[in-house]
Protein backbone atom coordinates (compact mmCIF):
# COMPACT_ATOMS: atom_id res chain seq x y z
CA UNK A 1 0.00 0.00 0.00
CA UNK A 2 2.76 2.42 -0.91
CA UNK A 3 1.73 6.04 -0.71
CA UNK A 4 -1.36 5.37 1.39
CA UNK A 5 -2.24 5.47 5.04
CA UNK A 6 -4.23 2.69 6.56
CA UNK A 7 -4.59 1.10 9.93
CA UNK A 8 -6.53 -1.82 11.33
CA UNK A 9 -7.21 -3.01 14.80
CA UNK A 10 -9.06 -6.10 15.91
CA UNK A 11 -10.10 -6.76 19.47
CA UNK A 12 -11.41 -10.21 20.14
CA UNK A 13 -11.06 -11.23 23.75
CA UNK A 14 -8.51 -8.47 24.30
CA UNK A 15 -6.10 -9.02 21.39
CA UNK A 16 -5.10 -5.94 19.37
CA UNK A 17 -3.67 -6.06 15.85
CA UNK A 18 -2.56 -2.69 14.46
CA UNK A 19 -0.94 -1.84 11.14
CA UNK A 20 -0.11 1.47 9.53
CA UNK A 21 1.22 2.79 6.23
CA UNK A 22 2.80 6.04 5.08
CA UNK A 23 1.06 9.43 4.81
CA UNK A 24 -1.05 10.17 1.76
CA UNK A 25 -1.64 13.52 0.08
CA UNK A 26 -4.33 15.92 1.18
CA UNK A 27 -7.79 15.68 -0.35
CA UNK A 28 -10.19 18.37 -1.43
CA UNK A 29 -13.73 18.30 -0.03
CA UNK A 30 -16.66 18.31 -2.44
CA UNK A 31 -19.09 21.23 -2.51
CA UNK A 32 -21.09 21.36 0.74
CA UNK A 33 -24.59 20.66 -0.70
CA UNK A 34 -23.28 17.43 -2.26
CA UNK A 35 -21.26 16.27 0.76
CA UNK A 36 -24.08 14.55 2.69
CA UNK A 37 -25.34 12.75 -0.42
CA UNK A 38 -21.82 11.68 -1.33
CA UNK A 39 -21.11 10.41 2.19
CA UNK A 40 -24.34 8.38 2.24
CA UNK A 41 -23.53 6.89 -1.16
CA UNK A 42 -19.94 6.10 -0.12
CA UNK A 43 -21.09 4.42 3.10
CA UNK A 44 -23.43 2.12 1.16
CA UNK A 45 -20.75 1.32 -1.40
CA UNK A 46 -18.19 0.36 1.28
CA UNK A 47 -20.71 -2.01 2.90
CA UNK A 48 -21.59 -3.54 -0.49
CA UNK A 49 -17.95 -3.99 -1.50
CA UNK A 50 -17.05 -5.54 1.87
CA UNK A 51 -19.98 -7.95 1.54
CA UNK A 52 -18.87 -8.96 -1.96
CA UNK A 53 -15.48 -9.89 -0.49
CA UNK A 54 -17.14 -11.75 2.39
CA UNK A 55 -19.36 -13.71 0.01
CA UNK A 56 -16.27 -14.79 -1.94
CA UNK A 57 -14.75 -16.03 1.33
CA UNK A 58 -17.91 -17.90 2.37
CA UNK A 59 -18.95 -15.45 5.12
CA UNK A 60 -22.45 -14.16 5.74
CA UNK A 61 -22.99 -10.53 4.76
CA UNK A 62 -22.51 -7.81 7.34
CA UNK A 63 -25.63 -5.93 8.44
CA UNK A 64 -25.34 -2.16 8.46
CA UNK A 65 -26.04 -1.07 12.03
CA UNK A 66 -26.94 2.57 12.82
CA UNK A 67 -25.15 2.49 16.19
CA UNK A 68 -21.92 1.27 14.59
CA UNK A 69 -22.37 3.87 11.86
CA UNK A 70 -22.70 6.56 14.54
CA UNK A 71 -19.48 5.37 16.20
CA UNK A 72 -17.61 5.16 12.88
CA UNK A 73 -18.83 8.52 11.59
CA UNK A 74 -18.03 10.19 14.89
CA UNK A 75 -14.47 8.88 14.74
CA UNK A 76 -14.02 9.88 11.09
CA UNK A 77 -15.28 13.38 11.92
CA UNK A 78 -13.09 13.64 15.02
CA UNK A 79 -9.95 12.53 13.17
CA UNK A 80 -10.63 15.04 10.39
CA UNK A 81 -11.36 17.91 12.79
CA UNK A 82 -8.24 17.31 14.87
CA UNK A 83 -5.92 16.06 12.13
CA UNK A 84 -5.29 13.08 14.41
CA UNK A 85 -5.07 9.81 12.47
CA UNK A 86 -5.23 6.94 14.95
CA UNK A 87 -7.55 4.28 16.31
CA UNK A 88 -7.52 5.85 19.75
CA UNK A 89 -8.99 9.33 19.87
CA UNK A 90 -7.05 12.08 21.59
CA UNK A 91 -9.24 11.65 24.67
CA UNK A 92 -8.07 8.02 24.91
CA UNK A 93 -11.22 6.28 23.62
CA UNK A 94 -10.85 3.25 21.38
CA UNK A 95 -13.45 1.86 19.00
CA UNK A 96 -14.90 -0.38 21.71
CA UNK A 97 -15.52 2.67 23.88
CA UNK A 98 -17.14 4.55 20.98
CA UNK A 99 -19.28 1.54 20.00
CA UNK A 100 -20.45 1.11 23.60
CA UNK A 101 -21.24 4.84 23.88
CA UNK A 102 -23.39 4.53 20.74
CA UNK A 103 -25.49 1.87 22.52
CA UNK A 104 -24.22 -1.31 20.83
CA UNK A 105 -23.65 -4.22 23.25
CA UNK A 106 -20.73 -6.12 21.71
CA UNK A 107 -18.86 -9.33 22.44
CA UNK A 108 -16.11 -8.54 19.90
CA UNK A 109 -15.20 -5.66 17.64
CA UNK A 110 -12.69 -4.63 15.02
CA UNK A 111 -11.87 -1.40 13.27
CA UNK A 112 -10.30 -0.38 9.97
CA UNK A 113 -9.30 3.22 9.38
CA UNK A 114 -7.83 4.80 6.27
CA UNK A 115 -6.96 8.24 5.03
CA UNK A 116 -6.60 9.35 1.44
CA UNK A 117 -8.44 7.04 -0.99
CA UNK A 118 -10.77 9.10 -3.15
CA UNK A 119 -13.41 6.38 -3.67
CA UNK A 120 -14.97 3.50 -1.74
CA UNK A 121 -13.52 1.04 -4.29
CA UNK A 122 -9.99 2.35 -3.64
CA UNK A 123 -10.45 2.23 0.14
CA UNK A 124 -11.77 -1.35 0.14
CA UNK A 125 -9.17 -2.54 -2.39
CA UNK A 126 -6.37 -1.13 -0.24
CA UNK A 127 -7.84 -2.66 2.91
CA UNK A 128 -8.05 -6.01 1.11
CA UNK A 129 -4.36 -5.69 0.16
CA UNK A 130 -3.42 -5.52 3.86
CA UNK A 131 -3.47 -8.68 5.99
CA UNK A 132 -4.85 -7.04 9.14
CA UNK A 133 -7.55 -5.10 7.30
CA UNK A 134 -8.55 -8.11 5.22
CA UNK A 135 -8.83 -10.19 8.41
CA UNK A 136 -11.35 -7.72 9.80
CA UNK A 137 -13.41 -7.64 6.61
CA UNK A 138 -13.31 -11.43 6.22
CA UNK A 139 -13.84 -12.27 9.90
CA UNK A 140 -16.95 -14.41 9.56
CA UNK A 141 -17.68 -13.95 13.27
CA UNK A 142 -18.45 -10.27 12.74
CA UNK A 143 -22.18 -9.73 12.11
CA UNK A 144 -22.60 -5.97 11.88
CA UNK A 145 -20.75 -3.00 10.43
CA UNK A 146 -20.88 0.76 10.54
CA UNK A 147 -19.01 2.94 8.08
CA UNK A 148 -18.03 6.57 8.53
CA UNK A 149 -16.56 8.89 5.90
CA UNK A 150 -15.41 12.48 6.26
CA UNK A 151 -14.58 14.24 2.99
CA UNK A 152 -12.74 17.24 4.44
CA UNK A 153 -9.16 18.26 3.71
CA UNK A 154 -6.38 15.90 4.64
CA UNK A 155 -8.64 12.97 3.79
CA UNK A 156 -11.03 11.56 2.93
CA UNK A 157 -11.08 9.88 6.33
CA UNK A 158 -12.59 6.36 6.34
CA UNK A 159 -13.68 4.19 9.29
CA UNK A 160 -15.19 0.70 9.35
CA UNK A 161 -16.40 -0.54 12.76
CA UNK A 162 -17.21 -4.25 12.86
CA UNK A 163 -18.89 -6.01 15.78
CA UNK A 164 -20.71 -9.03 17.04
CA UNK A 165 -23.56 -8.61 19.52
CA UNK A 166 -23.35 -9.88 23.03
Amino acid sequence: MAGTVAAAVTVITGVYVVTSGTPAGAGTPPAEPRAADTVARYVGQVVTLANIERRRAGCDPLRSDPRLREAAQGHADDMAARGHYAHDSQNGQNAGDRITAAGYRWSSWGENIHRGPRTPAEAVAEWMDSDAHRKNILNCAFEDVGVGVNLSGGGPWWVQDFATRR
